[in-house]
């Protein structure tokens, strides 16, 4: 006699592929900074808050943080203001803040909240506001040798854990805009989304920072080769910082701060692929670039099985 095929069998061959990564890191904490296409596409939205969701289901700990820079510049040209960048960070003036602070927690917050919730109560949204979570000062860039003033931009100078650890212990997903009140004068600042996501997951000493990006990952040559670094180091992240296009600058100085603040690895991943996040987490190809500490004892494959160490992110 022979065995009959199951037609649902390659289901069950993932569900074994996913199993070493499920056992590595159930209970940990994972820190996905979420933007790009994935904020604007409804259905990259709709993959996202299921990956999300999916996450929580299966033992870990998600916290997303976002920013909202298609919005808020579709809301700054609404009131007539300019989007302007240098550095790779946006100029921010006070009319420009108060935009800012309304598009993130009033609008992007609330519909990624509402997305997730189809699902169950899960999504809680605050802002770095909320509980000191996030404080801040003034951050002026050094562009070619000089400080430059950038308006209310800000750079984080603590986190307080308190209210996402209790929300990750109520069994809650913490949805956090990147805003911050000063200590120093009071004023509200707008944070890079990548930055914040980095300076939380290293303060939660997260198991992953994963930020979501609008191209396949770090380019090895860019624009002479499109060939994807799959995984490097600290320190050679750190070499490769001064030549990186500035868009790609606030991320990629996250995965460095995150790994040397005791984060075991960041990814930078592509938005644009539906369900991006699982295809990281849970399969040994894996997708994008994997930033990670410079001692590789620090990152291994899953205790007590075969499975390999991804190749890449």
């Amino acid at each position: 006699m022979t065995t009959r095929q199951h037609t649902a069998l390659p289901k069950a061959q993932i569900l074994i592929e996913a199993l070493p990564w499920l056992t590595r890191h159930h209970g940990k904490t994972i820190v996905i900074k979420f933007g790009g296409n994935a904020m604007v596409d409804d259905e990259l939205k709709a993959a996202f808050a299921q990956d999300v969701v999916f996450l929580r289901h299966a033992g870990l700990k998600p916290v997303v943080v976002h920013g909202g820079g298609p919005q808020i510049n579709a809301q700054l040209d609404r009131h007539g203001l300019v989007s302007e960048f240098k550095a790779g960070l946006r100029v921010t003036t006070p009319e420009a803040m108060d935009v800012v602070r309304m598009v993130l927690a009033g609008q992007v917050q609330r519909e990624l909240v509402g997305l997730l919730n189809r699902h169950g109560p899960f999504a809680v949204g605050l802002t770095g506001e909320d509980a000191h979570t996030m404080t801040a000062t003034k951050h002026r860039p050094r562009i070619d040798g000089e400080l430059v003033d950038i308006g209310r931009v800000g750079e984080i100078t603590r986190i307080d854990t308190g209210a996402v650890e209790a929300l990750l212990s109520d069994g809650r997903i913490p949805v956090v805009s990147s805003i911050a009140r000063s200590a120093d004068d009071g004023h509200v600042y707008n944070v890079n989304a990548d930055t914040a996501a980095a300076a939380l997951a290293a303060a939660l000493k997260a198991e992953t920072l994963m930020v979501l990006t609008d191209v396949e990952g770090l380019y090895e040559d860019w624009p002479n080769s499109d060939d994807v670094i799959s995984r490097l180091t600290a320190t050679q992240l750190e070499k490769l910082l001064p030549e990186l296009a500035s868009g790609m600058v606030p991320k990629m100085e996250g995965c460095l701060h995150a790994v040397r603040g005791g984060v075991t690895t960041a990814r930078v991943i592509d938005g644009r692929v539906q369900h991006s996040i699982l295809l990281e987490i849970f399969t040994d190809e894996g997708i994008g670039t994997m930033v990670v500490p410079d001692d590789p004892a620090t990152t291994h494959a899953p205790q007590n099985t075969q499975a390999p160490q991804k190749g890449t992110a």
